[in-house]
């Protein structure tokens, strides 16, 4: 290969044709894939449009090296699947597994290869748009949630079925740390120590590296000081030296021309230099590297051993999806719209990630003999609850409205409609039996460059609610939203309130099937709701302080509270209700049928925690297991999640859920840059339940 052919493989283009949004280079890009000097394309799909451009590449380069097709399936291609922060909701991997599944199977048969997702940015900031994307606010949550959105994509972790049907390459984004922005105002600064970045940040990344993800996408942010796309330390240092990472690094859309915004880099030239010197591999859209990367070369700014093994890593995935040996698709094999199959499983995965937030006097579920049933608010009848980063389904195919949903579920009921006017509602709710009230955010409020400072219902929302609670008749709320909410006072009034996140394609259906108690509620809150913006971050996983506040002491003047606001949060992480009620044990420890309560290097210990169904309907509860370190040499969070289990239970069953802690779960990170993972002689307690605030504990005590 000669340098400039060399450089075209570490060139990604967009497209701007009739397949999604671009920035001015389709005849830029047809011209470099024609002279052999291109490596990937972003922003295309379908069988025709990616044969027509990839022939260009094989047939009329000099080598023919056929080109790599990316996309943003975030939560799903044709079919939409819930935001991926309602999946995390789940607390089933599997639910991301099957959108996974899914959407390569439509993805791969549009010519697209490539996927940038999983997103797993650890945010303890609700403003964030961006916090849609990922799993929320824990590590572990984030990290489980990433390798089953690997494995969904790609298989094995070995690489083996990347070059069959059906799979295509994920992308680990965003290396690192975007999820601390300060503010929550996206691509802002995030400054963070060694020990916070390797202990909050990084795992989920560990993980996602560990299941064989195929590439990683570099952060819009700095890290303390150092721009992610510039940030040796991250890119090559932890990723590639300590993990051994084998895959490409991808910048984000102009992440390196925004080296020069970020004050890093003087100038294009300098931002190539830079950027690839620290790791990089593949430019996403502005095009320093090519345009100046002769020249670098030529003055020992860039050296052609770091060109060969960014080059080496991108030709190495493209033989593994098989582009060599068959770069086309089969254009009479296209997927070209959602299958009953793929919306049965849209439904069935949206709604196992509702959770039901507050259920007095069993407002829920709705009865199926209702007369009358109203469905009000500014989401009654939506069509567009796919959520941010839709896909290209989105803008195609709607989604079932609730309106439609409970229709469906209702058929023998006559079922109103209202739409944001508190007048109007009130007046349905008023000629019905029971009013469901749909509030919320709408999809362009989250994701990103969607920053809101204030995280409570839009205008009017409040109001409504008012109305119809002043009509004296029954109703719930459903929230459609993409981030935690603060909710206002109208939450400890309401009978009911069910978190249906943007449920995707099947939405109306989902919700009506959770409504209606067709399928029970499981869900559980993988972030933080807090009670004020002001409050804000509120976590679950925070550092304990040498005053904190004692709940048996509420009046204490001096320790770590506001004046005006409770201490804590709205809602945990981890919450969540049911239509039954559950019990679950203080956690055993054991190992080989012998109750310990000692654990000596290098072993592990089995923790048991029976529940059980003390109600009188079947559901599902999550069984989640936390750690705390009781006196460490960093201050170490007051819990850290470690193990969960969704179990499904009749009335009166019981079940056992067994968990495995070991070192890797008792450990921490210090500050050392070279990295140093420490596991200390001392107390551990260990809580098992059915929330973060669970109080069942025991103790561990490691030798």
């Amino acid at each position: 290969m000669t340098v400039e052919e060399k450089l075209g493989q570490l060139q990604q283009l967009t497209w701007t044709g009739d397949t999604g949004p671009g920035g001015g280079q389709t005849a830029e890009t047809e011209a470099a894939a024609r002279a052999g000097l291109l490596g990937s394309v972003l922003n295309i799909h379908g069988a025709r449009h990616t044969n027509e451009l990839q022939r260009i590449a094989v047939e009329e380069s000099r080598l023919g090296i056929p080109l790599l097709f990316g996309l943003d399936v975030i939560h799903g291609f044709w079919t939409t699947f819930p935001i991926p922060l309602a999946q995390a909701a789940s607390f089933d991997p599997e639910v991301s597994r099957r959108d996974a599944e899914v959407s390569a199977a439509e993805t791969r048969t549009n010519g697209v290869r490539w996927t940038f997702s999983p997103m797993m940015d650890v945010t303890h900031e609700p403003r964030w748009g961006r916090i849609a994307e990922g799993s929320g606010e824990d590590p572990y949550l984030n990290a489980v949630f990433a390798v089953a959105k690997v494995e969904g994509y790609q298989g094995p972790a070995d690489g083996t079925e990347l070059g069959g049907d059906g799979r295509i390459a994920a992308c680990a984004k965003h290396f690192v740390a975007y999820g601390g922005a300060e503010g929550g105002r996206d691509y802002n600064t995030v400054d963070v120590s060694e020990q916070r970045l390797r202990n909050h940040y990084l795992p989920p990344f560990k993980s996602a590296i560990d299941a064989g993800a195929a590439t990683v996408m570099a952060a819009f942010n700095t890290v303390s000081g150092v721009p992610a796309h510039g940030n040796a330390h991250t890119m090559q240092t932890v990723l590639k030296d300590e993990w051994g990472f084998d895959g490409f690094v991808v910048s984000d859309y102009t992440g390196v021309q925004e080296l020069i915004a970020h004050g890093f880099a003087e100038d294009g030239a300098d931002a190539a230099a830079l950027s690839f010197g620290a790791g990089l591999d593949m430019e996403m859209v502005s095009t320093h590297v090519v345009d100046h990367g002769k020249a670098l070369l030529d003055e020992g700014r860039l050296t052609i051993e770091r060109v060969d093994d960014a080059v080496t890593r991108i030709l190495r995935l493209k033989y593994a999806l098989g582009l060599f040996d068959d770069p086309y698709c089969d254009e009479s094999a296209e997927i070209t719209e959602p299958t009953a199959a793929a919306r049965a499983a849209a439904r069935d995965t949206a709604a196992r990630c509702m959770v039901l937030l507050r259920n007095e006097a069993a407002a829920l579920p709705l009865a199926a003999t209702a007369a009358s049933i109203a469905v009000v608010g500014p989401f009654a009848d939506s069509a567009d609850l796919h959520g941010t980063w839709g896909g290209p389904g989105a803008r195609q195919y709607p989604s079932v409205s609730i309106l439609d949903g409970v229709r469906a579920a209702a058929p023998d009921a006559v079922v109103s409609h209202a739409g944001a006017e508190p007048d109007e509602a009130a007046a349905a709710a008023g000629d019905a039996d029971v009013t469901v009230i749909v509030v919320g955010e709408e999809a362009e409020l989250s994701g990103e460059a969607a920053v809101r400072s204030d995280i409570g219902l839009p205008r009017g929302q409040e109001e409504l609610i008012a109305a119809v609670a002043a009509t004296g008749k029954p109703y719930v709320v459903v929230l459609v939203n993409g981030r935690p909410l603060v909710l206002g006072d109208w939450f400890d009034a309401a009978p009911a309130v069910l978190e249906a996140w943007h449920p995707g394609i099947e939405a109306g259906h989902a919700v009506a099937d959770v409504l209606f108690g067709t399928v029970a509620p499981g869900g559980k809150l993988p972030v933080t709701f807090p009670r004020a913006v002001g409050q804000i971050p509120v976590y679950y996983n925070h550092e304990s302080t040498g005053r904190p506040v004692d709940p048996a002491h509420p009046d204490e003047k001096y320790v770590s509270t506001y004046l005006d606001l409770a201490d804590g949060p709205r809602l945990p992480f981890g919450h969540g209700l049911g239509y039954t009620t559950f019990t679950t044990s203080e956690p055993a420890l054991g190992r080989d049928g012998i109750s310990r309560a000692e654990l000596a290097r290098g072993e592990q210990v089995t923790v048991r925690v029976t529940v059980t169904n003390t109600g009188e309907r079947a559901g599902d509860e999550v069984v989640q297991l936390y750690v705390h370190d009781v006196a460490a040499s960093i201050a170490q969070p007051v819990r850290r999640l470690r193990g969960f289990e969704r179990v499904t239970l009749e009335p009166g069953a019981t079940a056992t859920a067994t968990f495995e802690l070991g070192e890797e779960d008792l450990g921490f990170w210090t500050n050392d840059p070279a990295g140093t993972f420490l596991v200390e002689r001392g107390r551990f307690d260990v809580y098992a339940g059915t929330s973060s605030t669970a109080p069942a504990r025991t103790t561990l005590r490691v030798l």
